[in-house]
C-alpha cells in the first residue's frame, strides 16, 4: 500500500483513520462498487464530487456513494443560482486527483467542501484516500474539521444505480 497525499495530511494533523483496499477496473469506478469491496454499507462510503458554481466557482461536495447530488439543494446552501458538475477532464487539473480517486482531502487548493448531513449520524465513513482502488476510513467530525466542511441536506435518491 503506497501513502497517499490524503494519508501523510491526516497524519500531520494527528487524525487516526485506518484504509482498506479494493480492486477496480475501468468498468467499476462507482462508488457502490467501491463500498461492496470493501465490505462497508453504501450510506458509510461517500463520493467526492466537484462542481463549479455561477457565483463561487469550484465547490467539492461529499456525498454517500447510493445516492446522486440534489444540485438545487446543492445551489442554495452554497449561495450559487446556478451549478454544474466540472468536465471529468479538467478535474486533475483543479484537484490534483482522478476520477474514481477524487478524495475531499489533500485537493490542489482549499475549495469550499459540503458533506452531507448523513455522515454524522455514523462512528465512521470512508472517503477515497486519493488513488482508485483505496479508502480512507475516518470519524466523520475529524473529516468535517479537517477539511472544513459544511454539513448540509445534499442529496436525492439516484435516478439510475
Amino acid at each position: 500500500m503506497t501513502k497517499t497525499n490524503a494519508m501523510r495530511q491526516l497524519e500531520t494533523a494527528g487524525i487516526a483513520y485506518r484504509t482498506a483496499e479494493y480492486e477496480y477496473d475501468e468498468e467499476h469506478l462507482s462508488g457502490i462498487h467501491a463500498a461492496e469491496q470493501v465490505g462497508i454499507p453504501c450510506e458509510q462510503v461517500f463520493k467526492t464530487l466537484v462542481t463549479k458554481g455561477d457565483k463561487t466557482g469550484i465547490l467539492v461536495f461529499c456525498i454517500p456513494v447510493d445516492m446522486e447530488l440534489d444540485l438545487k439543494k446543492a445551489s442554495q446552501v452554497s449561495k450559487n443560482k446556478k451549478l454544474e458538475m466540472i468536465h471529468v477532464k479538467e478535474l486533475l487539473g483543479l484537484t490534483g486527483y482522478i476520477r474514481g480517486g477524487c478524495s475531499p482531502i489533500g485537493m490542489k487548493k482549499k475549495y469550499p467542501t459540503y458533506i452531507d448531513e448523513t455522515a454524522i449520524l455514523f462512528d465512521e465513513i470512508a472517503v477515497s484516500a486519493g488513488v482508485r482502488g483505496q479508502q480512507i476510513i475516518l470519524a466523520p467530525d475529524d473529516l468535517i474539521a479537517f477539511v472544513e466542511a459544511t454539513e448540509a441536506d445534499l442529496t436525492k435518491e439516484m435516478t439510475e444505480k
